[in-house]
């Protein structure tokens, strides 16, 4: 069964990128050396901080939105989510609450995803998860990715 035939099976659907409520001058993915580095991406239209407003399950939740909105950028760029060989490195972003330490549960909705649709071999990598205050248009997750192309 090819990815893109797996998405079909799991009955997920990828949506098309919103608008942003921005104009950031970048290359949603960019292709170098046999490897794809997907620009950072979040829940366009959610805002939130997870702690405060949101809880873990909000978040992973957005995060795991966050990763269809990926896939859609990879589909875009690529042509076939089959175009990815491996996930390299993710690395996630949470708007957090002050004190808030429970990041790496936030961004497991993003990673479960990813092996959900790629299987763990292709789909597991390393991966940070990080806190910060703010971040664009108050969405309270964004993740970029590095993946190796097939």
């Amino acid at each position: 069964m090819t990815v893109d035939e797996r998405v079909a099976a799991l009955g997920l659907e990828i949506p098309e990128i919103p608008e942003l409520p921005f104009r950031p001058k970048l290359r949603p993915v960019l292709v170098h050396g046999g490897l794809a580095y997907v620009s950072g991406i979040g829940p366009i239209g959610l805002s939130g901080r997870v702690g405060e407003d949101m809880t873990v399950d909000d978040g992973y939740a957005a995060a795991r939105t966050t990763a269809l909105l990926a896939l859609r950028r990879i589909l875009d760029e690529l042509g076939s989510l089959d175009a990815v060989a491996r996930w390299v490195k993710v690395l996630g972003l949470v708007r957090s609450a002050p004190g808030f330490g429970d990041q790496p549960q936030v961004v497991n909705g993003f990673t479960d995803l990813v092996v959900e649709v790629y299987g763990e071999e292709r789909g597991l990598c390393a991966r940070s998860a990080i806190g910060v205050a703010e971040l664009p248009a108050g969405m309270p997750v964004e993740v970029e990715a590095t993946v190796a192309l097939a």
